[in-house]
Formats: C-alpha cells, structure tokens, sequence
C-alpha cells in the first residue's frame, strides 16, 4: 500500500467516526438561551461593545416600538450619503477623505487632505526585494490567499511590529491602507503569469494618483481609464470602507486585538474572515446568479419570462439550487440599504458609458421582481431590498476588474474600516473579548483502553 492509498483509507475511516458526532437541534439551542451568530431571535445583532467610528440603522422607534426604516450608514456621525452627494470632482480624493475621517473622528480640511493624501503616498514604499520574494513566490488562484501572506510577511520587515502602542499602530495602519492596493494587484498579475502563462506587467504606483485611480492605472497594461471610472471605484471604495463593529471580519479585528498580538497578524485575521463568501464573496455570487438569468432568459424585457425564472430560483429549481436571489435582502437593513440606493445612480452612469444599458435595466427588473416575490413567498413583512453586492459586482465587471479581484478590492476598501477599529479596541484597553458556550455533552465514565469496543 502506498503512503497516500494509507492515507485517504484511513483519513475515510475517521472521517466516519466525526460524522456520528450529533448535531444540535434548534430546541437546544433555544432551551439554552443562545443566540446563534449573536443575533436574536429578529436577526438582530446581539450588543458586545461600543463604537464612535460608524453606526448602522435599520430600525427606528416609533410609538415605543422599534420598526424597519430605510437604512442609514453614517460614519464617525455623518451620513456617507451626504459625502457621495459633496464629492470633489477636483482632489477626487472620496476615499482618502473617508479614510481620514473613519481614523481621526473629524472631516479634514481641504490642506489636510492634501497632506494626507501626501502622506499616504510616501508610505506606498515595499521593502526592497519583497515582490520578488513574497508577492511573486508561490502564486495562486485566490488572491486573498496572496494577499494575507503579504500582510503577514510585512511583520518581518517592520522593526517595530510588536509596538502596540498608538503611535505605532498608526504608522502601521497607513503603511497597510497605502501598500493593499498594490499587493492586491501585482498578486492577480503573478497569479495570471504563473499560472494562465500571461506577460508579467508591472506598473508601480503614480504618486500623483489616489487609491482608487492607482488600482485602475496599476491594473490596466495601457495604464488607461476615464474620470468616470475612476469616480465610480472611489464611491465603491468609500461605501465599502466601514460598516459597523459587529460584521465578521471587523468583529474578528476587535477580537484578535483584545487578545494583544501584533497588527499584522490582527489584519490577517480580518482578511480570513473576509474571504469567506458569507462576507466578502458575495457579490461574485449575485454577478454568477445574473449570468444564469441571462443565459436562460431570452428576452431581457419580457417581465414575465423573468417573472418565471426567478420563482424557479427560489423554489430551489435553478442556478445552484440554493433558493437565494443573491443580492436581495441583508442581515441588517430590511426596506433599503443605503449603500445600494446612492451606489445605483452610478452604476447607471457607467452603464451609459459603457454601452451596457440592456444589462443595467435586466438589474433593475430583477430587482422589482424578485422583492415582490421574496415578499410573497417568505410573507416578508419588513421588506427585502437589494444590498450593495448586487450591483459591486457588475460594477468591476464593467471597470474591467476580473473576478479573482472582487473580494481583494472589498479589502481595499475595509482596511480603513479595520484599522479604525483596531485603534479604538487599543485605545480603550478593554478585556480580552470571550464570550461563552454552553456545554451539552454531560459527564462520561473513562473506560480504559483494554475494555473500549
């Protein structure tokens, strides 16, 4: 027998034993009080710290009983809505201003977002030879993958990387909004020379460009894009750049922050969390769900064909048999997300640009139908309502960004949001975070091991 044949016999005989393992019934969990992924029984989050960076609302009182609103995002205490509508198509500096304002609590000046902006291209700097040992070593299919191993690796170049003090974790924190963007893009590109036998390009960062047009210029090899597409990912960046303490991967951010160890190590956490296609993933899956709809849909504006495959979707019928319109509905908010609602006017206008109107109108009719339907199929009566990833993804499929980049330019965009919070569970100095689990499994005589069957 050869040592693999040994191993995958007996890995399938162990594999047999877990799999008798029990599972618990919901009543168990519900005699027990627990909340499952610390939501009640509403699906509301269950409240474990405190937050200035940014609030989530879903819900408002009214006569004494909380009840479903249009959703609000506000960072720092003010509407990110409000921001999109003031953007500056001069500095076209959204996300820095965001970014700014998520770490210091207070809008800049326009002098000190200049200087900032300044500041942050000095730290987009990599350590001399890390692209050739890091990024370009061991490339693979998942730039995520890439993309924490880069984050990890800077840990050995930083003399200063177990410094937990404030100081330093900002310096830290401005080194990694600076240098993602890079390592997300030169990962993707090793990965496609490596591996899809593609020309290696290479472009280093213009410092005279911001975040969100260096990944376009980075990217592109004619180094090329309009000034829509360039405000387009800059309002994508800054509405995915915060979203309150409790989603999993700045949830995780606070947890290994609690526990004490070093940035770098923090973030790479927040990315694992985020790779998940429960986070960070999804808006993969509603691009791949809309490119089965127009494959088995064959007139786009026939509302009744749509009308037909959507129901099939629903009832487990059709695309991955899951019975989820990917896209419609979120943990949070019920009747709108906000970040979707001031996200749409864009994405019609690049839609315009790029002559894919007939796609963009395709969204907008699955959109209305699929709510009406979820409605009346689950007898929703807070509302379902398209959330951000439905439209991110075609998005970037329209900016040209391929799909192994989707969930590394969400990173992009969250490593504001992630640092932010680092900060304050650091400046707080709070109790290492442990919740608690019930134990259901009683108390069992030792047999030794002669008499065991």
């Amino acid at each position: 027998m050869t040592h693999n044949q040994y191993q995958t016999d007996e890995l399938k005989k162990l594999s047999e034993i877990f799999h008798k393992t029990p599972k618990f019934s919901e009543e168990t969990y519900k005699i027990n009080q627990v909340k499952r992924g610390l939501r009640d029984e509403s699906g509301a989050g269950v409240i474990t710290g405190l937050t200035d960076i940014s609030d989530v609302i879903a819900k408002k009182e009214i006569d004494g009983v909380l009840t479903p609103c249009h959703g609000e995002l506000y960072y720092r205490g003010i509407d990110v809505r409000k921001m999109i509508d003031n953007y500056d198509d001069d500095l076209k500096l959204g996300f820095e201003e965001a970014t700014y304002l998520l770490l210091f609590n207070k809008l800049p000046t326009r002098e000190e977002l200049i200087e900032f902006q300044k500041l942050l291209v000095s730290f987009r700097k990599i350590p001399k030879n890390f692209v050739r040992d890091v990024v370009m070593k061991a490339p693979n299919k998942d730039v995520m993958n890439s993309l924490a191993r880069c984050i990890l690796n800077l840990y050995s170049y930083d003399k200063h990387a177990l410094d937990n003090s404030l100081e330093n974790v900002l310096r830290q924190s401005l080194a990694l909004i600076s240098l993602t963007p890079i390592f997300a893009v030169y990962a993707y590109n090793a990965h496609m020379h490596y591996n899809e036998n593609r020309s290696l390009i290479i472009h280093r960062p213009n410092p005279e460009l911001s975040t969100a047009e260096n990944v376009l210029y980075m990217l592109r090899p004619d180094k090329k894009f309009t000034a829509l597409e360039a405000k387009v990912l800059d309002i994508a960046f800054i509405l995915h750049a915060e979203h309150g303490g409790g989603n999993n991967s700045t949830f995780t951010t606070h947890v290994v922050t609690s526990a004490g160890t070093d940035t770098y190590s923090t973030i790479t956490a927040a990315l694992c969390s985020l790779k998940g296609p429960r986070h960070g993933g999804a808006n993969i899956k509603a691009m791949e769900m809309m490119a089965d709809i127009k494959k088995h849909v064959s007139d786009w504006e026939d509302e009744e064909e749509i009308r037909a495959y959507l129901s099939k979707i629903l009832a487990g019928e059709a695309y991955d048999k899951s019975g989820l319109v990917y896209g419609m509905g979120h943990a949070v908010y019920s009747i709108s997300d906000p970040r979707a609602q001031v996200f749409k006017g864009f994405v019609n206008q690049l839609a315009n640009e790029k002559g894919r109107k007939k796609e963009m109108d395709l969204y907008h009719k699955v959109e209305a139908i699929s709510t009406e339907l979820i409605c009346a199929k689950r007898r929703v009566v807070k509302g379902v309502s398209p959330n951000i990833d439905f439209y991110s993804g075609f998005v970037y499929n329209m900016l040209g960004l391929p799909v192994e980049l989707f969930t590394p330019m969400f990173a992009v965009s969250r490593m504001s949001g992630w640092c932010a919070h680092r900060l304050e569970e650091l400046l707080n100095n709070g109790k290492i975070i442990r919740p608690a689990y019930v134990s259901t499994n009683g108390r069992n005589p030792y047999v030794a091991l002669d008499d065991r069957k």
